[in-house]
């Protein structure tokens, strides 16, 4: 069965990065593990009690984006015929085929430019996403760059039609306050593993489902949850400063 991308040659790239996923995600549940057990009876998030060591153990690990988030992500762009579209956490390039693949066909059929901008902190993660798009045949749509997403986004070149969001969760919302005044009006933002971390996300799910903050949000519950907002219009007041993470905690 043909895939929604249609595509031999990004799906062949695709299923090679998610079949290493899962092989790399039973690794990881066996690690972070005994944490889970004690988070249980000290209150204290996984995330909270992340650390330079976290973010070495995680280098090689891809903590992809699964298919059926990254087939919605696609249909999503589609709809929206996207022009301009941010991914936060670009990782092994996993969600960026599927972004680029949407940017692509809908060139294909719209005409005019498009383009993806992403970033990733880990610089050879950056290396094998290049590597992978261009096995996929989508370099030419993907802009990515290293660094500290704070730095690295802060000029995206025009107004945002779509935005991913899939990093290290401390760095979800001060990420979506940044790009926020730079969505336009019908934009969509995916973000989240929400059901999996829900009490780690709470002050994100918060800010997107007050109506002031300018946006309209439901959680997409399929596959650990995703938050899905839809940016209604620009606040008449600047949001807050995005404020500033260490590198060890944006590392995913």
């Amino acid at each position: 069965m043909t895939g929604p991308l249609a595509d031999a040659r990004a799906e062949a790239v695709l299923n090679r990065l998610h079949a290493r996923h899962t092989r790399q995600f039973r690794a990881i549940v066996v690690s972070y593990l005994p944490r889970a057990i004690l988070s249980l009876f000290t209150g204290q998030s996984i995330v909270e009690g992340a650390s330079t060591t976290d973010a070495a153990y995680l280098r090689d690990k891809l903590l992809a984006l699964d298919a059926e988030k990254g087939y919605l992500a696609y249909v999503l762009c589609r709809a929206l015929d996207a022009r301009r579209a941010v991914e936060v956490g670009t990782s092994f390039g996993v969600s960026t085929i599927y972004l680029a693949a949407a940017l692509r066909d809908n060139a294909a059929i719209g005409g005019g430019s498009r383009i993806l901008i992403g970033t990733e902190i880990e610089p050879t993660k950056v290396i094998a996403a290049r590597a992978n798009l261009a096995e996929a045949g989508l370099d030419s749509f993907v802009d990515i760059r290293e660094g500290d997403a704070l730095t690295t986004l802060g000029d995206v070149g025009g107004l945002v039609d779509f935005l991913l969001i899939d990093v290290w969760v401390p760095l979800c919302l001060p990420a979506l306050k940044l790009l926020a005044p730079k969505l336009r009006p019908g934009a969509v933002v995916m973000c989240g593993y929400m059901r999996q971390f829900a009490k780690e996300f709470r002050d994100y799910t918060e800010f997107v489902g007050d109506p002031g903050n300018g946006f309209r949000s439901m959680l997409w519950p399929i596959q650990g949850g995703v938050e899905i907002s839809v940016r209604t219009a620009p606040r008449s007041a600047p949001l807050a400063p995005a404020g500033l993470l260490t590198a060890e905690k944006q590392t995913e």
